[in-house]
């Protein structure tokens, strides 16, 4: 369920304004309302904050180790010792740094100075060490690859036959350049190509051709350098790497620098009541509080003198969706908030049907009870790990056994095993298999006082699929109509009477849903089946517009409605044939898992005991295992395209006409009072 909210009013002397903000946060309940307030990016928080990221980033496209390295020792060569380009903690030891783990160097009045490194700055000065060797590489090799054509020789040597009144002049060109130039002209023609031919010309320049630059060093001065800068890289990149198993420690500290953040955020956000004197200015602020929480920030209100208002949510309000229930129905919470598929405030919480219809279709998506069993023992296992590890079973790991247990349900009745034939399964397996879905056995059964309603088609060429297919639309008509009574059901608790029209849209589906059994399945439609359209209809036409008012002008606004209610009417017919999905992305997982054992398995049998026997049966475990792994991830994506759509476009968007417009309560408060 949705937990119903109150809005409240905070107001303080505006002097006490943090203060007041520190005793709320203690407090732990209230969910500001004004939490987008604008921050300058120049403020502490938000550069302590792409500190902390910066930081991570830095040290993520490393591993963190099974076991903690030892800390790298200094054993720098001496050129770094020479150098020192950056003399940023260079060859300092992870072991070295005291205090690394301690908060960030911030408080609520200012930043103060760290009195030891603080590990961001540590790790972001080794980041920028980083890139200057990576850049003084990027040159050295653009500036090796410009000069190494040209062969080995000193620049100065050069600058020296200059000094003694000798011009020399470097030129690059092509050879058609090179074809006109003078005879006359003196020069010498360096290690030349096809493409580019070299000239060291004495005495005089060549009129519009651009000269080589010469380049400071020699050639293998600079391929010296580029070998020592690789070894300062290699050995800056490694006390980087020895940093990697602090990712947990920032980690913590990015969640404190956001706690510092959202402190000052509230600070901004807090309204002033201006125009009165300095010493009397008052600051408010509002948000929202779970009802059964209020009494908390009530108590706190009167301890501290502030004034308090609450009330009601406005229709106009927007509070924050907290969702509550029962411990099998909150399973499904985190992949709502995955999704970012929140209700809002005034919307259904469709939590417990979601979750039963969802694993009824990711039953029949999967479809094979072999890969159910599999993951459901992953699940398990995962599940325990995480009990020993951290004292809770995950939620995640229980959802997973739930969803693969129905699976195995699933696949056990129709006997699906790996895509193992029917007829090769143990003794066991075959007795679970429910007839009606064997081809080989009648379609089902109808009770007697059924049998005038669905009339089975004489002819059936595969009952299984029949079989399978009405159940896909069965299961589409009960949960569209229970969408449409959880519709009805609101509209009264409203005194609306467009619950009239939701009961005209549930009786035109059930028209819908046989017209849909004729045109698919080949079932005789029933003559009631058009009556209930045409009833449907006419009842959604004239109170489809009754929201108060003229109840005569109002039919007159349904009646108007005609055209958009007939595109209604086409989107309800789809939605109904939509659930045939269910059995088709079914259906292609299992002729792909066919498809997979036929190429593994030889017709002809692995052959006579040798060494092919065993090659042959090798081969044949390498194409099942790769086969189905990749079948089980296709179909695991189809679950989430498919399984998810169902149940978020046709039952709660098309038919509960939910927007999913909530956002998620979280209340101003440390991590450890959320927890």
């Amino acid at each position: 369920m949705i937990v119903p909210m109150k809005k409240v009013c905070l107001m303080v002397q505006d002097k006490h304004r943090e203060e007041a903000l520190i005793k709320l946060r203690d407090v732990g309940v209230v969910h500001l309302e004004n939490k987008d307030a604008p921050l300058d990016v120049n403020s502490n928080a938000v550069k302590l904050k792409a500190k902390v990221e910066n930081a991570i980033g830095i040290i993520s496209e490393y591993k963190v180790p099974k076991k903690k390295n030892r800390p790298i020792k200094d054993k720098r060569p001496a050129i770094e010792r020479r150098q020192k380009p950056l003399g940023l903690h260079r060859g300092r030891r992870a072991s070295d740094i005291h205090g690394t783990d301690d908060e960030a160097p911030y408080s609520i009045e200012a930043v103060r100075a760290p009195r030891r490194p603080y590990l961001p700055d540590i790790i972001l000065d080794m980041g920028e060490e980083r890139k200057t060797y990576k850049e003084n590489e990027s040159s050295l090799n653009k500036e090796i690859s410009r000069i190494k054509n040209w062969g080995e020789f000193d620049p100065s040597a050069v600058k020296e036959i200059i000094k003694y009144g000798i011009p020399v002049y470097f030129y690059e060109m092509t050879p058609d350049v090179f074809s006109q130039i003078n005879k006359d002209v003196c020069y010498i023609k360096i290690k030349s190509d096809k493409s580019i031919v070299r000239l060291v010309v004495f005495y005089e320049e060549l009129p519009g051709i651009n000269q080589f630059v010469l380049p400071e060093k020699r050639l293998f001065e600079y391929e010296v350098e580029l070998e020592e800068n690789k070894v300062l890289l290699t050995e800056v990149q490694d006390r980087i790497k020895s940093f990697a198993d602090r990712r947990p420690a920032l980690n913590k500290e990015l969640e404190k620098v956001q706690e510092y953040l959202d402190f000052e955020i509230a600070v901004n956000g807090m309204h002033v009541v201006e125009e009165v004197p300095q010493e009397h200015k008052i600051a408010w602020l509002s948000g929202y509080i779970p009802h059964d929480e209020y009494h908390h920030v009530k108590e706190a209100a009167s301890n501290n003198g502030w004034a308090i208002t609450s009330y009601d949510p406005n229709p106009e309000d927007q509070p924050p969706t907290k969702l509550v229930g029962n411990p099998i129905s909150r399973l499904l919470h985190p992949l709502l908030y995955l999704l970012g598929t929140i209700p809002g405030y005034k919307e259904f919480d469709i939590s417990s049907s979601y979750l039963f219809f969802f694993s009824i279709f990711f039953a029949m998506i999967l479809g094979d009870a072999g890969y159910g069993a599999l993951i459901f023992v992953l699940a398990l296992g995962m599940g325990v790990a995480g009990k020993i590890k951290n004292g809770t079973f995950p939620d995640v790991s229980k959802l997973l056994m739930i969803l693969t247990f129905c699976t195995v349900i699933w696949g056990g009745i129709n006997g699906s095993w790996f895509a193992i034939p029917k007829e090769n399964l143990p003794v066991f397996l075959k007795m679970v298999i429910i007839p009606q879905l064997d081809t080989m056995n009648p379609v089902v059964t109808f009770p007697p006082f059924l049998q005038g309603i669905f009339k089975v088609p004489d002819v059936i060429v595969d009952k299984t699929q029949w079989n399978i297919q009405f159940l896909c639309f069965f299961l589409a008509i009960i949960q569209l109509v229970w969408a449409r009574g959880k519709r009805i059901i609101d509209d009264i608790s409203k005194r609306s009477l467009t619950f009239v029209a939701q009961v005209g849209m549930l009786i035109m589906m059930l028209g819908l849903y046989f017209l849909v059994l004729n045109m698919l399945l080949g079932m005789e439609l029933p003559q009631f089946a058009t009556m209930l359209i045409g009833i449907g209809a006419g009842l959604n036409l004239l109170f489809g517009e009754q929201r108060g008012g003229n109840f005569f002008v109002n039919i007159g606004k349904g009646l108007g409605n005609a055209f958009q209610f007939f595109l209604k009417a086409v989107s309800c017919f789809a939605d109904i044939i939509s659930y045939i999905r269910l059995f088709a992305v079914g259906l292609a997982g299992a002729i792909i898992a066919n498809i997979v054992n036929d190429m593994a398995i030889p017709a002809d049998g692995f052959g006579s005991f040798g060494i092919m026997f065993f090659v042959n049966i090798l081969l044949t475990v390498i194409i099942i295992l790769i086969g189905h792994v990749l079948n089980l991830v296709l179909t695991a994506l189809s679950v989430i395209v498919h399984g998810v759509r169902l149940n978020l476009l046709e039952y709660a968007g098309n038919h509960l006409e939910m927007d999913w417009s909530g956002y998620s309560y979280k209340p101003f408060a440390l991590k450890k009072k959320k927890e």
